[in-house]
């Protein structure tokens, strides 16, 4: 099993925010998270990703405990609680300065990447000015851009008109198709089941 999540509870300052969790995929899996605005789906995000540490139970990644065997999975792609870039660099220049320490993914890969999401890579437009749709294409963009194993998108689809949610729809499909486990989060069950829909063709 790539992915387990055991029994995990979270407190905060006395509160239980997050009680009793647990899931489990294999590798090439798209699980969905659905629940209202404060529910825990970001939180339970953050658990995953290594962010926090769970007050009880343990989150596994091919067997490594994350926040104990490892600090954060190995090969990791995520989208919390909305993207934030560098307000002066365009969209190219933020995710080459994203990919440069890790040396994973040429140019042409970003610049691709780029497109795939629907934004032009030979653009100078400065973030600061993206309206709330680009930002969140761009958050997207440099979630998958690396293709890790494991990607955490929560709310993906937020600030997305129609072409947005499709396009999403289509990066989920490849993603999955290419063996990673995805995790997509919704307050929405509409918005959800329509940006999975083409994995339950």
């Amino acid at each position: 099993m790539f992915l387990e999540v055991k029994n995990v509870t979270k407190s905060i300052h006395g509160d239980v925010v997050i009680k009793n969790v647990s899931l489990c995929s294999e590798r090439g899996r798209v699980i969905g998270l659905r629940g209202i605005n404060g529910s825990g789906k970001t939180m339970l995000m953050r658990l995953i990703s290594g962010l926090i540490r769970p007050t009880k139970g343990q989150v596994l990644i091919d067997g490594e405990v994350v926040s104990k065997d490892i600090p954060f999975p190995r090969s990791l792609g995520v989208l919390i609680e909305g993207p934030a870039f560098l307000d002066d660099y365009s969209a190219m220049d933020n995710l080459k300065l994203i990919a440069y320490p890790k040396g994973k993914v040429t140019e042409d890969e970003i610049k691709a990447v780029l497109s795939e999401v629907r934004l032009d890579p030979k653009s100078r437009k400065k973030y600061k000015k993206f309206s709330l749709g680009m930002k969140q294409r761009l958050g997207i963009a440099a979630a998958v851009m690396e293709h890790p194993d494991l990607i955490l998108l929560d709310e993906p689809t937020n600030a997305l008109d129609e072409s947005g949610v499709d396009m999403l729809g289509d990066i989920v499909k490849k993603e999955k198709d290419r063996g990673a486990v995805l995790i997509v989060s919704s307050h929405d069950r509409d918005i959800l089941e329509l940006s999975l829909i083409h994995i339950s063709e």
